[in-house]
């Protein structure tokens, strides 16, 4: 079988409920369109039927390619394992299980891609999550944006058409802590946003819990902004600053009005100041050397339990280097 022009590539982790929505509206795409289409499914270690109904589909359907991951390894490396083995000889078309990103869109997108753009990343025109996760969401965007070495865009996630030579070069990029989206925005070339209002879940519970959501947030501050590093010595300045400037009434108070500040205030005063920097300095400090530490052990990204490619069941190679395995 020749390799298909494009690959859809969809992270799955307990997804029973919306697996039959996902497959039917998938199944309708790849009919109504001329291009070879293959849809790579990632089982990111499901502990409902998500996995024996990927079996099923894929030994029926040669269309899906299924990627079965050891134990839950989260969703940017499980969408990295769909990365590494997309064969997708155009562009490979991320989305979500859940359907809220509609897959009805990949015509759109790939008008753009005909059209010379590398990357075509969605824009979420409109949220359907809770108050507090749009707020979250719509802070961090742009906190991100203000800081960051590189132009990622605004309310921008996963969901992305991406060229051929643009998923070679991410799935040669062996960080362990991975923020995709930046990874993608850092690689260059020419990419543009498409507008998107996004659908609520098809069915089932997200499956981002508000940990998950911190630590994908730390690690697009920290893998592509300079600002933490730089925020310590900027702090280290103001507290000596503010040290001075209390330094100088206390030595303007004695010398003209003969007393000086005394006190168990001013005292905790200071103490809180300085150690409230050092904790917070030593705080940042330990984030980039946990990233360090991780990255220095040199364990794969991912461990692949399974394939099937083309209805044939096929096992792993040997997986011991850092990068993502194909």
């Amino acid at each position: 079988m020749e390799k298909p022009q494009i690959s859809i590539i969809a992270p799955l982790y307990n997804e029973t409920e919306s697996f039959p929505h996902l497959v039917a509206r998938l199944n309708k795409l790849m009919d109504s369109l001329s291009l070879s289409i293959e849809v790579v499914l990632v089982d990111d270690g499901s502990r409902d039927n998500t996995a024996t109904l990927m079996r099923q589909l894929a030994l029926l359907d040669k269309r899906y390619h299924c990627v079965f991951l050891s134990r839950n390894h989260g969703h940017q490396l499980a969408l990295t394992a769909g990365l590494a083995a997309a064969r997708g000889t155009e562009a490979v078309f991320v989305i979500d299980g859940d359907l809220q990103d509609p897959p009805e869109l990949l015509p759109d997108f790939y008008k753009l891609y005909q059209e010379g753009y590398d990357v075509v990343y969605a824009i979420r025109r409109k949220r359907k999550e809770n108050f507090i996760k749009r707020t979250g969401y719509y802070l961090f965007y742009r906190l991100l944006k203000s800081i960051s070495y590189v132009e990622i865009p605004l309310d921008s996630g996963d969901f992305s058409l991406i060229s051929r030579r643009v998923v070679d070069v991410m799935n040669q990029m062996p960080e362990e802590s991975r923020f995709l989206r930046g990874m993608r925005t850092w690689v260059g070339f020419k990419q543009t946003g498409f507008e998107y209002e996004r659908s609520e879940r098809i069915a089932g519970e997200s499956k981002y819990s508000f940990k998950q959501l911190f630590n994908l947030a730390y690690n697009g501050i920290f893998n592509f902004s300079e600002f933490p590093i730089k925020f310590m010595t900027r702090a280290g300045g103001t507290a000596i600053g503010i040290a001075l400037v209390y330094f100088i009434i206390v030595i303007i108070k004695k010398l003209l009005f003969g007393g000086v500040i005394q006190g168990f205030t001013a005292l905790l005063f200071v103490i809180i100041l300085f150690s409230g920097v050092q904790l917070i300095s030593l705080g940042i400090i330990g984030e980039y050397v946990l990233r360090i530490f991780f990255q220095s052990k040199g364990r794969p990204l991912y461990i692949i339990k399974e394939k099937i490619v083309e209805g044939k069941v096929e096992q792993p190679q040997n997986q011991t280097t850092a990068k993502p395995q194909n």
